[in-house]
């Protein structure tokens, strides 16, 4: 059995494979998520896991460089933007219109779908290396 943090096998996989500039995308429950992008539906119920469990999860097996966010969440949910901030400190953030960002879905590994229920809980984790 793993031993690391990460040990839903869909997820764990994905992480694997990520190389320098890869992408993975982590969202709530409501995002729409293009065709011909891995779904990994983690959602149990309304807010089940949380958009920050899983994503602590995530940042304990993989390097990350950049984060991408939706615009619309520095004033709809800022909230959010502090714990994601919090998590983050030192790694670069870009903001895009929330628009872009289901349209930039479609070039991620993966989307990790959570139980998250507030608006804007979405992030595009840009893959780092280790040295």
């Amino acid at each position: 059995m793993k031993k690391t943090t990460v040990i839903n096998s869909d997820l764990s996989r994905v992480i694997s494979d990520m190389g320098h500039f890869d992408t993975l995308a982590i969202g709530d429950a409501g995002m729409p998520v293009p065709v011909g992008t891995e779904k990994i539906d983690l959602a149990v119920s309304k807010n089940l896991p949380s958009f920050i469990s899983v994503l602590e999860n995530v940042l304990s097996e993989l390097q990350v460089q950049e984060i991408i966010l939706a615009d619309e969440i520095r004033t709809v949910n800022p909230k959010q933007l502090s714990a994601v901030e919090a998590l983050l400190p030192d790694t670069k953030i870009s903001f895009i219109p929330h628009e872009r960002m289901k349209k930039d879905l479609s070039k991620a590994k993966a989307f990790v779908r959570t139980g998250e229920m507030s608006s804007f809980s979405n992030i595009i984790l840009v893959s780092g290396v280790t040295f």
